[in-house]
């Protein structure tokens, strides 16, 4: 059995911590086994009282402990693996601890490791307990000083928080840098970087006048991949001031590339750590969606410099204050550089994979939830994407004018402080005068609310009476759900062009709204712009829906209704009613893409079909390998259907010079989508055709489509080709490798993923490829994974318990994609809940007995 059990974490229990830790002074002797860290912090009790000091701290191994320079003894303090305690300690004072850490040997990658001979750290949510002993929670703001030693030659670049000071010579080869951070903050937000980099260095002048150096490290010979990145970060910089009014408050900011890292990225305040994919980019080695992750990615951490960092969480369960509000920043920011139609539709493409299926199942939790077993899992969809949506409805029942009131009133009020939910809307209850407190009830309560439409035409009156009715299904722990403030898009649309749009908000139970309309009965088109994360029911004909889908206004709504047709049609092929798609049907989606062609990012969603893992949600217990089967029905009918026109847009050359602007990538996009058609289709020359396309392509985007297209239609001469070719052009740079590995676990067997992780470039230790494998594996090739005789579970099984030795947020985060298994019809269930008991059999990190007992229930 598993040896250690998560302590659930109540919000109901959250106490002020009793101590001021004014000042910390950390110096930090680096040596990749033997690291010493110093810390000197000003120490004064909260009011009075007489609570002892109990420190966080693990991994460590304590040198000295002093109490304004006396040495402490053994019988001053108790130690144990998770924290120290001075149970009698003086209202003020100064702490001197000093403790021995070794970077090299942390596989966790949390707190001080090392990446490629560098040093790096990840504080973020309670990595900072492993550097040095100290209050590990983010209601504790401190001003740092930094203090950094190390060898000349392994460590010529040494960065932390804040403004440098001088580097210094320290002597035996050494030298010493000094880092002073004048804002306060939380431990989580601490940083050092140290070792030898490539630099790519520009500057920012603020709208204020003030010149920010900027600077991107890297590997050694990536410096002109990090191009894409400054530039990202620049127009950042740019927009915040513009659209927030916040300005970048240091006079340097740093960004640094490490290939092992857990997450995509960190904000630490004037030192950025990023994981490589989304730093290095070029017009070889790069999609288009890779300079589009890299764009929203870099804009992302940026902008928590306001939203997380000046301004931070109480506790952790106000996590989605500083994710949910910067997420929607930057969607918006996205938005604004690329298309937001077709950026608002990749959201709520991204919002229903991940966090409606999180929504339906086992792991399923309130954007703020009130207890936790493991805070690292509680970094999800439902934080950070249904958190962002949150943002979006509030901005919308309020206004943009009165959002930005609100907002500014939130900067001047709370910087500099670590704030709540309720901190957050009281700053728009003030500037609207508005009543929010039922608007919290989205925080405290999980699942998807389903909104029934009824419609009912008077055509002597000609009024349309709409009946609105929300209801949220029952989820764990939260059997009985409130209604909730659903705010509402909606049209009526004359068939011609015209439309009557209004908002309502849902707030109650249900409701009827009467509309007046001329010209005879209009279509009704509802949550335009996808106003609300809701799932929507209505009970329409296939040909009122095509109706709808030909009249609509809202591109959203209208990509919406395509995907509506589509799934309501592999429902039926994979249940067996329909023997094949329905030429009527594909004949209209292939004319609604073919007349989308002047906007091809727009058209290239179009072609998109819904994902196993969506169609889940829409028939329980669900069948992987008939809904797969189906997809691929359905998918090769419109390849068939639209032949003439792919062979025509694949003939014409790929736009060149490439550049990553948003118009050329949706041209991409679209020949892309058609690529990925090429894949599904039943042309016995279509892999001949697309083996052309990989060795003719003038850029990755097209190069990986192919390959990827190559690999969905099964083992073949032409796809073994274009393998053996990518690995060989491609064996020396891991990111790139990192696609490869990819491409095969997304459309492979339970064999494939056995044969890449065995093979001697497959790291456990490196989160970027193990995620290449079992996680593309497990999310995105759902039919091999919950294959019905357990194969799936069996190729990860292995891998998920060796990672989790190593590295258990990783694990964990690996484990969340048996979250579905509960609606698997009862083969494939059986066999991963046997998996899941086998699993929580072992030894796992508390992190990973934490997802398999939720799974579990």
């Amino acid at each position: 059995m598993r040896t250690e059990t998560p302590v659930a974490v109540k919000l109901a229990d959250y106490t002020p911590y009793p101590f001021d830790i004014e000042h910390v002074d950390l110096a930090f002797d680096l040596d990749p086994d033997t690291t010493r860290v110093t810390a000197t912090l000003k120490v004064s009790r909260k009011g009075k009282g007489s609570a002892p000091l109990v420190l966080d701290g693990e991994a460590l191994k304590l040198v000295s402990i002093e109490i304004d320079g006396r040495a402490l003894t053994p019988s001053d303090y108790a130690l144990t693996d998770h924290d120290l305690t001075l149970p009698d300690v003086p209202d003020t004072f100064e702490l001197r601890t000093q403790v021995e850490i070794a970077p090299s040997k942390n596989t966790a990658l949390s707190g001080l490791y090392m990446s490629g001979g560098r040093f790096c750290s990840q504080c973020e949510s309670v990595g900072f307990r492993r550097i040095t002993y100290y209050p590990d929670r983010p209601d504790v703001m401190s001003r740092y000083f930094v203090t950094i030693t190390a060898d000349k030659a392994a460590c010529p670049i040494m960065l932390s928080n804040g403004t440098p000071g001088e580097v210094t010579d320290a002597g035996n080869g050494r030298h010493m840098a000094t880092w002073d951070d004048p804002h306060k903050k939380p431990s989580y937000l601490f940083a050092l970087c140290a070792g030898d980099y490539d630099v790519y260095r520009d500057s920012f002048t603020t709208m204020s006048g003030k010149r920010i150096d900027l600077a991107i490290h890297v590997d050694k010979g990536d410096a002109p991949r990090a191009a894409w990145a400054m530039d990202s970060l620049k127009r950042s910089m740019t927009w915040d001031e513009g659209t927030y009014g916040r300005e970048y408050d240091l006079g340097v900011f740093n960004i640094v590339a490490v290939r092992d890292f857990n997450f995509g990225a960190m904000e630490n305040k004037g030192l950025n750590v990023f994981n490589s994919a989304y730093v290095l980019a070029d017009e070889d080695s790069a999609t288009d969606a890779d300079f589009e992750a890299i764009e929203s990615i870099v804009a992302h951490e940026y902008f928590h410099n306001w939203t997380g960092n000046r301004i931070t969480c109480r506790d952790w369960f106000q996590l989605c204050l500083k994710e949910g509000l910067t997420v929607f920043r930057d969607q918006n920011f996205s938005a604004d550089m690329r298309s937001r139609p077709v950026q608002r539709i990749k959201d709520v493409i991204r919002l229903r994979a991940r966090q409606f299926a999180e929504d339906a199942g086992p792991l399923a939790h309130p954007v703020r939830p009130a207890n936790y077993g493991a805070i690292d899992n509680l970094y999800t969809a439902t934080v950070y994407e249904k958190g962002a949506e949150l943002i979006g409805m509030l901005r919308r029942m309020i206004g943009p004018d009165a959002y930005r009131k609100g907002m500014d009133l939130y900067f001047d009020r709370h910087d500099g402080q670590a704030v709540t939910i309720e901190d957050f809307y009281a700053c728009f209850a003030e500037v609207t005068g508005k009543d929010f407190g039922p608007f919290l009830v989205w925080y405290a309560q999980a699942g998807t609310p389903q909104v029934t439409v009824e419609e009912s035409w008077n055509d002597a009156a000609g009024e349309l009476t709409i009946r609105l009715a929300q209801a949220t299904p029952a989820t764990p722990g939260q059997p009985t759900k409130q209604p909730v403030p659903i705010p509402l898009e909606l049209a009526l649309l004359d068939g011609k062009g015209g439309t009557d749009a209004w908002m309502t908000v849902l707030d109650t139970a249900e409701t009827t709204i009467t509309r007046k309309a001329d010209g005879g009965r209009p279509l009704l088109s509802v949550n335009r712009d996808f106003s609300a994360p809701i799932r929507v029911e209505r009970d329409l004909t296939r040909d009122q829906r095509l109706a709808l889908v030909v009249a609509e206004t809202d591109p959203f709504n209208q990509w919406e209704g395509v995907q509506t047709l589509v799934t309501e049609e592999i429902l039926k092929l994979s249940e067996g009613s329909q023997a094949k798609p329905d030429s009527d049907l594909v004949a209209a989606v292939a004319e609604a893409i073919r007349n989308a062609s002047g906007d091809p990012a727009f058209a290239a969603l179009l072609t998109r079909l819904p994902e196993v893992g969506e169609l889940f949600l829409e028939r329980t217990p669900a069948d992987p390998v008939a809904l797969h089967s189906g997809r691929k029905r359905l998918q090769a009918a419109l390849a068939a259907t639209l032949a003439p026109t792919i062979a025509t847009t694949l003939a014409a050359p790929s736009p060149t010079p490439y550049r990553p602007s948003a118009e050329q990538a949706g041209v991409r996009a679209l020949r892309g989508a058609y690529i990925h058609l090429l894949g599904a289709s039943d042309d016995a020359d279509a892999p001949q055709t697309l083996l052309s396309l990989y060795r003719n392509a003038t850029n990755m985007t097209e190069r990986l489509a192919a390959m990827r297209a190559l690999t969905m239609k099964g083992p073949s001469a032409e796809r073994d080709e274009a393998l053996a070719d990518f690995e060989q052009s491609w064996k020396h740079n891991p990111i790139v490798m990192d696609k490869w590995f990819a491409v095969q676990a997304g459309q492979g067997t339970a064999a494939t993923v056995a044969e890449l992780a065995s093979r001697p470039d497959f790291d456990l230790k490196n989160p970027n490829r193990v995620r290449a494998v079992v996680g593309v594996f497990s999310t995105a090739n759902l039919a091999a994974f919950h294959a019905p005789d357990g194969s799936g579970y069996r190729a990860v099984e292995d891998i998920i318990l060796k990672a989790d030795a190593a590295n258990p947020a990783l694990a964990a985060r690996l484990l969340a994609a048996f979250e579905q298994w509960r609606m698997l019809e009862p083969r494939a269930g059986a066999a991963a809940k046997a998996t899941l008991q086998r699993l929580q059999d072992a030894k796992l990190s508390p992190n990973s007995a934490d997802i398999v007992g939720r799974a579990l229930g």
